[in-house]
């Protein structure tokens, strides 16, 4: 991933979309390192709004557990909050943490959060609507 450094994107939040344990874990114990990719990658995944569908559709369509979106608080982020292009045309959020230093989510980063349905083979919450 290509980052694109010093490039602030004008989002007040980013969006994470979670499996139930995930979110269960963040609320037990106040912060998460959250899945296998994100332990793998040293970051987490995230989408600005308008990228929540498709990586809900791309990734996410057949898992079986209950999904949950966050909204999370770009200002809670800091530093660590990274926007890198993945492919010729779009560009992601990834949180690090302080100094690229893999650190956990904060459940106090997390503004709101919202279980998915999906219905006619669309994710649905009143956060994507």
């Amino acid at each position: 991933m290509a980052a694109t450094e010093g490039s602030k994107e004008d989002e007040e939040f980013v969006y994470r979309i979670s499996i139930a344990e995930e979110w269960e874990e963040l609320q037990r114990s106040g912060a998460t390192f959250g899945g296998d990719l994100d332990k793998s990658t040293g970051c987490f995944h995230l989408s600005k709004l308008d990228q929540v569908q498709s990586t809900l559709q791309n990734f996410f369509l057949n898992v079986k557990e209950d999904l949950y979106l966050l909204q999370i608080d770009v200002k809670k982020l800091g530093n660590g909050l990274i926007y890198e292009a993945v492919d010729e045309s779009n560009v992601f959020p990834h949180f690090y943490g302080p100094s690229r230093s893999f650190s956990p989510l904060p459940l106090d980063a997390v503004v709101k959060a919202e279980k998915l349905t999906i219905a006619d083979g669309k994710f649905k919450c009143s956060l994507l609507d």
